[in-house]
């Protein structure tokens, strides 16, 4: 089993690099296992992970897209999350290191959000950011 924080390329000969860092947060895993149990994979399929990318666009130049996906590529980093997991292309990585994936319930709604350090502004809904 792999440790619960750090990245992890999908390639396991490959070393994990322990300074670029992408966490989930305990609410996003007790999340994310949710979805996944609702969602189970096809009979002989791997079972999805969500996948967490930075795609150029939104109000401030970047924009987070979150979806279940069952497929891996050779590139991909595959984080641990409780009995699931989060996949991350490696240019995604890059403006996600020492980010957080988080799961906000509140009254304004439930969703996956991100908690990203390197972000010097955002949009109001928290999808959409920019870096300097």
């Amino acid at each position: 089993m792999l440790p619960a924080r750090g990245w992890y390329p999908m390639d396991t000969a490959s070393t994990p690099t322990p300074d670029t860092r992408f966490r989930v947060s305990p609410q996003a895993v007790t999340r994310l296992e949710e979805i996944v149990a609702a969602e189970p994979a096809p009979e002989g399929a791997a079972a999805p992970g969500l996948r967490v990318s930075v795609l150029a666009g939104g109000c401030n130049g970047f924009q987070y897209s979150f979806a279940l996906d069952g497929e891996r590529r050779a590139d991909d980093v595959l984080i641990p999350a409780g009995q699931s997991h989060v996949v991350v292309d490696p240019a995604s990585m890059d403006l996600l290191d020492g980010a957080e994936l988080h799961f906000n319930d509140s009254l304004m709604g439930a969703h996956f959000t991100i908690r990203n350090p390197n972000a010097t502004s955002s949009c109001g809904c928290g999808t959409s950011f920019s870096i300097d």
